[in-house]
């Protein structure tokens, strides 16, 4: 069961509203456990228990979702609560409301909705009742100061605060109030400014999604890029405020951007890391802790958490790291262990290092790549050859069967130069291993020899290669002859060929050819003589299954293509006017010339998957389509006259529908529709060529989402003389 179904999820968080508390109380729980950061899950809850006067419990849940939901909505319900419990407390109780006052807008303060809560707190702090000329005094100042930071935050109510802003100055001392206007102005102007820009971000963003992991999904990665487009613009402090201001901003976003991306690790690592560039290292550990309880599985958070605190100097935090790693994921255990034995190398030294290599290697879930990273590191990084070879010699028995460990250990003794012993390790290791595995071993054996070895040699081990993978061929002869092909392989060097494009196109169609089509017995499919391969794409020398596809036309095999009957299918009736459709089809077809109209009108149903139009689109630009057959030539298929007969439509030679004369049918009338006739077809050549508009493929996608079925659709002649030439009479009659 997905325990992060959204619409499951909405429906329990309707039915609990409708129930008691007590009842009520276990779904939110359920939902809550599953999506943390949801703040109308939250508020809901909440609300439940502030309807049953449970206030003790009320306390509990915003103490328990207050500094991880920065929601506007959520904090509002909570200032509504602290009011209502300190109604009736007289001083003290307004103390503690100032004090909620002050605690919620140090948290979402900057938020771009915050606008009503600085309204709120301001005509609270006016409505304290004052005794004193000091304690007024004090009022106002309190009240200025207020008014002076809301001013200064981008909010949907910037404007109406500095109105009331300046009615306040100037109520108090119009003298005074001339010179704090005329100072706050310009700030108050930059904060308007960056609202405008900061809401243009906002815009892009759906407050109400729930934070799910991801699933690519196109939704989802809107949604991401338009959070990352709005931290990047808070981090460049568009308002150019202090740096204190301006990090709290960025920390607010992030934090809000979690609510929504918590699932997302390279959300909690850019945090952590923006932390850590601005100096606040503690605070960049601190994130990277809530990570990793967030993303439990998260392998590569954990590893970057560990390379902050080797980074800082902090090696048991970090050692306790890797320890977790390969206690907890069993699935990337080989690496866990790699990652450890570098770490201990870089921290602790090289005993430290091969103690637990040691240890390691005996574990049933210790691979190969364990063995080949000690044996590098002991070569490259402590320059002792003779115990990398002792690794490599050790894992061997134990490795023989896996054909990446021999390429590794090849690799090894080339860099040492022992082509001795390079030999012997692809003897001995090709005697072991079965042909299908074996592939690879042969392609760097013979790469080896063409490096290291003589003529006779390197032609002696193309031969034996030939010979063993024969066997996992079905026409061993064919394999084993030598073509030019293995002459190319052979005298090629990195990105340097010794025969032209043209040349290394031809000899790689071929070569293809002859594995895989005519052992087959297919001899009917060709490539055209146009069609090119990209040279990077070619890998000279070893066993390829296909060839890369070609950038030009291939043209199809037709001949078994079955001729489309157009008596089976009813075409479309593009006359009636049922709820819209027709308008935008007639819409569309105004656009297109009528021999184009003709070919979509007659289109046969579509049965099956859509093909993407913009795919389709963009392979037809780029391709240059073959002039079909002259009308009048024979196209090769089923016999047309099972079709054709008394009072019945036919299939001319070229493809075209023929249908028998009504009765009164003229001759001037046949006449001037073969003069018409010949005239399209004239015209034949420009229409097949001409690139297919978008607005074919939006018709047939219309049709599909309309639900037309097929005896709603119309017929299609396949040859190129009834659909492309203007043949109207196939298509009208």
């Amino acid at each position: 069961m997905d325990i992060y179904n959204v619409e499951a999820a909405e429906i329990l968080a309707n039915e609990a509203q409708l129930l008691p508390i007590g009842e009520a109380a276990p779904i939110y729980e359920k939902l809550l456990s599953t999506f943390p950061t949801a703040a109308k899950y939250w508020k809901q809850y909440v609300e439940a228990y502030m309807s049953a006067k449970d206030d003790e419990a009320t306390k509990q849940i915003f103490s328990r979702c207050l500094l991880s939901c920065l929601q506007i909505n959520l904090w509002r319900c909570y200032i509504n609560f602290i009011r209502r419990v300190n109604d009736k407390r007289g001083s003290d109780g307004l103390e503690e409301t100032k004090k909620a006052f002050d605690f919620m807008l140090n948290y979402v303060g900057n938020d771009v909705a915050s606008g009503p809560v600085w309204m709120d707190y301001i005509a609270f702090l006016k409505s304290m009742p004052v005794v004193t000329p000091q304690e007024e005094s004090h009022r106002m100042t309190t009240v200025r100061k207020v008014y002076q930071k809301a001013i200064l935050v981008p909010t949907n109510h910037v404007e109406q605060l500095w109105k009331d802003y300046e009615n306040f100055e100037n109520s108090v001392s119009r003298t005074l109030a001339k010179g704090l206007l005329s100072e706050y102005q310009p700030k108050f102007n930059s904060a308007k400014a960056v609202y405008r820009e900061r809401k243009k971000y906002i815009d892009d963003i759906d407050w109400n999604m729930l934070a799910v992991p991801p699933t690519g999904s196109y939704k989802e990665e809107q949604q991401c890029m338009a959070w990352k487009r709005l931290l990047a613009f808070e981090k460049g402090n568009p308002q150019r405020i202090d740096a204190t201001t301006a990090n709290r901003r960025v920390t607010f976003t992030f934090e809000q951007c979690l609510m929504y991306l918590y699932h997302h690790p390279d959300i909690w690592y850019d945090y952590a890391m923006w932390h850590a560039k601005n100096g606040s290292v503690d605070s960049a550990i601190k994130i990277f802790q809530r990570a990793v309880k967030a993303l439990p599985d998260s392998g590569v958070l954990k590893y970057a958490f560990a390379e902050l605190e080797e980074s800082r100097g902090a090696i048991q935090p970090a050692k306790a790291i890797y320890e977790s790693l390969i206690a907890e994921n069993a699935g990337m255990t080989s690496l866990a262990h790699i990652q450890f034995i570098r770490f201990l190398r870089r921290t602790e030294g090289i005993e430290a290092a091969r103690k637990y290599f040691l240890d390691a290697r005996k574990l049933p879930g210790c691979t190969y790549h364990v063995y080949v990273a000690y044996a590098t590191m002991a070569f490259c990084l402590d320059k002792d050859a003779k115990v990398a070879q002792s690794v490599f010699e050790a894992g061997l028995k134990r490795f023989m069967h896996e054909p990446g460990y021999i390429l590794e250990y090849a690799d090894f003794l080339c860099r040492l130069n022992d082509d001795r012993n390079v030999r012997a390790l692809f003897e001995r290791a090709l005697s072991l291993l079965p042909p299908e595995e074996s592939i690879e071993v042969w392609k760097r054996f013979a790469q080896f020899e063409q490096t290291y070895g003589d003529l006779s040699s390197i032609l002696k081990v193309e031969q034996r290669r030939k010979e063993a993978l024969s066997r996992t061929s079905e026409d061993a002869l064919s394999a084993l002859e030598n073509t030019l092909y293995d002459v190319v392989s052979r005298y090629s060097y990195m990105d340097l060929w010794p025969c032209s494009t043209k040349e290394l196109d031809y000899l790689s169609r071929h070569e293809w050819l002859a594995k895989n089509i005519a052992n087959r017995g297919d001899k009917s499919v060709v490539l055209t003589s146009g069609a090119t391969l990209d040279k990077g794409d070619i890998r000279v020398g070893s066993n390829k299954k296909s060839l890369p596809q070609s950038s030009k036309v291939v043209r199809p095999e037709i001949s078994r293509m079955v001729i489309y009957d157009p008596r089976q299918m009813k075409g479309p009736d593009f006359s009636t006017t049922a709820s819209g459709y027709t308008k935008e089809i007639d819409e569309i077809l105004k656009r297109l010339s009528p021999q184009m109209m003709s070919f979509i009108t007659n289109l046969p149903a579509i049965e099956g998957p859509s093909p993407d139009m913009d795919i389709v689109l963009s392979v037809l630009m780029q391709s240059t389509l073959p002039v079909g057959d002259k009308p009048g030539s024979q196209v090769p298929g089923p016999a047309t006259s099972d079709l054709s007969g008394p009072g019945k439509s036919g299939l001319n030679q070229n493809g075209s529908v023929h249908r028998p004369p009504r009765d009164g049918q003229s001759t001037k009338r046949k006449n001037s529709e073969r003069g018409r006739a010949q005239e399209e077809d004239d015209t034949s050549t420009t229409v097949q060529s001409r690139a297919m508009p978008r607005d074919i493929f939006r018709l047939r996608q219309i049709q599909r989402s309309r639900g037309l079925g097929p005896s709603q659709s119309g017929s299609a002649a396949l040859s190129s003389g009834s659909v492309f030439s203007g043949d109207q009479s196939a298509s009208s009659g």
